[in-house]
């Protein structure tokens, strides 16, 4: 393996709490060899392609985040007393449905993350990506959570709330406050933002597992499924 690889590839080997960019500068300094820009930008672009695929398939389809054990859009806290209350006076399936039509308006959201996904890939600099891959585990995930939130935010938005209305959550929303009465008056919810919560939400898990899927390549030889990753991150 050519020596600029080799430290590269190196770099996940070193331990979490390591300074990875100093323990980068001491091996360049002892091979003499020079990081191999090009590769390193083709790989961890393909590391960044490969968790937003996955991270939009998993989650933009039909109970992607409904029955999913860790990502599923909960109860708002906010709506924590409305929800105790309604299933006491045994409207417990009105409150599920509720609960259903938010992670539906997820799952129709999510896939519109994959355009903007792809276009910051496209758009990373050579510099960019070397600062990634000397970075942390998590440096990609974190470059791509600065570089596309605000988009992500302004087109989950009116997606988000198109498909609150189609599937009947922002009805439901309101529907639990009547039901509820004076708790609901009580609890201030009469001005919460549905909308901006569910993408804040749906917005978190993607980001959540494209980072998760950034650590596996990173740290799993088996998860590099291009050449160009196994190059860069190292075979084994």
């Amino acid at each position: 393996m050519r020596p600029t690889f080799l430290i590269l590839g190196l770099l996940l080997a070193t331990p979490a709490s390591a300074d990875l960019g100093d323990w980068l500068r001491d091996k360049l300094k002892t091979t003499g060899a020079k990081p191999d820009a090009q590769a390193s930008a083709g790989a961890i672009k393909d590391a960044l392609r490969q968790g937003t695929e996955r991270a939009v398939g998993e989650l933009g389809r039909e109970n992607g985040f409904a029955l999913h054990p860790q990502y599923r859009i909960p109860m708002p806290e906010q709506l924590v007393r409305v929800d105790k209350t309604l299933r006491k006076l045994g409207r417990s399936k009105d409150v599920d449905a509720f609960l259903l039509s938010l992670n539906r308006a997820a799952e129709a959201a999510a896939p519109q993350a994959r355009e903007v996904f792809v276009d910051t890939v496209r758009g990373m600099t050579i510099n960019d990506a070397v600062n990634i891959v000397r970075g942390g585990e998590d440096a990609g995930t974190r470059y791509f959570r600065d570089h596309t939130h605000a988009e992500l935010v302004r087109r989950f938005t009116p997606i988000v709330r198109d498909a609150t209305d189609r599937v009947g959550a922002t009805r439901n929303f309101k529907q639990l406050l009547v039901r509820a009465g004076p708790v609901a008056r009580l609890a201030g919810v009469s001005d919460f933002d549905l909308d901006a919560y569910v993408t804040a939400r749906a917005l978190d898990a993607l980001f959540a597992l494209i980072g998760e899927e950034e650590k596996r390549i990173r740290r799993d030889p088996v998860a590099r499924t291009t050449e160009l990753l196994k190059q860069v991150f190292g075979k084994n």
